[in-house]
């Protein structure tokens, strides 16, 4: 009798565990690569979607071109890429839906007395072919142009909207929208280029041609330094469940508000 009781006792525990480890729930996750400056957005449409679905949200910042590669080679669900996919890219089996714009501003530390500049000036400054503040009514100092790196979707934007691409003569290329803000507020002579929704206190944005970045602005095109915030799938291959799930929020009416809060113009 105790035999039997001893194995019954044995049973009912290899039972258990089994149940346990059947009844354990399976982590379903959805993955995002790309574009520092649509982290903003993208994490709060991210928290409240992870709150709502129990579906974990992940996001990775390592650029645009970065994202691009990564949903490319099948390193994430869905890309990042705060510009057009160029033309190699989506024919090379690539997708881009636009989730967003999003104005670019031209900073400059808050002690420099300028605060507006044209297009055609801020081109000629990135040039280098203006490169005292007192040429365009500042101070008598010199023009220190910080920039992104290669392969940002930043500076892929800005380039192509002021004419300048491949002619920028940057002192410092720096990999974050973050980095940018920093060096700029260190710096009375500096002047970059930041998204408009990642811009703090810690440094001044100037108009462009009077024009100051606001969502009525950027909607209606009369702010032209402006660039989309670009979701990345692949055209030939569905999206998971939980990706599709993630990519139907974020694209629904239901996060336009979300949006607009995070800085940025929803596209629909």
């Amino acid at each position: 009798m105790r035999k039997l009781t001893v194995m019954l006792i044995l049973l009912s525990l290899v039972m258990s565990m089994l149940t346990g480890c059947g009844g354990k729930k399976e982590t379903k996750t959805v993955t995002t690569d790309g574009s520092t400056s649509m982290e903003k957005v993208i994490g709060a449409l991210g928290e409240v979607f992870q709150e709502e679905t129990d579906i974990v949200f992940t996001f990775n910042p390592t650029g645009s071109g970065s994202g691009i590669k990564a949903v490319l080679e099948g390193r994430c669900d869905i890309g990042l890429s705060s510009r057009d996919l160029k033309e190699e890219e989506a024919s090379s089996g690539l997708t881009a839906t636009v989730l967003a714009y999003d104005g670019i501003a031209v900073i400059v530390n808050p002690e420099n007395p300028v605060n507006d500049l044209d297009l055609e000036t801020v081109g000629k400054i990135y040039k280098g072919e203006i490169t005292n503040w007192a040429e365009v009514g500042g101070n008598d100092t010199e023009i220190v142009l910080i920039g992104r790196e290669a392969g940002s979707g930043t500076r892929d934007g800005f380039e192509s909207i002021t004419d300048t691409e491949d002619v920028c003569s940057y002192r410092q290329e720096l990999t974050s929208t973050g980095d940018v803000i920093t060096t700029v507020a260190q710096n009375p002579g500096a002047v970059g280029y930041a998204s408009v929704a990642s811009v703090k206190d810690t440094v001044k944005a100037l108009t462009i041609g009077g024009i100051e970045a606001t969502e009525d602005s950027i909607k209606d095109g009369s702010y032209v330094v402006q660039r989309p915030f670009v979701l990345v799938t692949k055209s030939d291959q569905e999206l998971s469940e939980e990706a599709q799930k993630f990519f139907d929020f974020v694209t629904s009416e239901e996060a336009h508000e979300m949006i607009l809060a995070a800085g940025v113009v929803p596209a629909n």
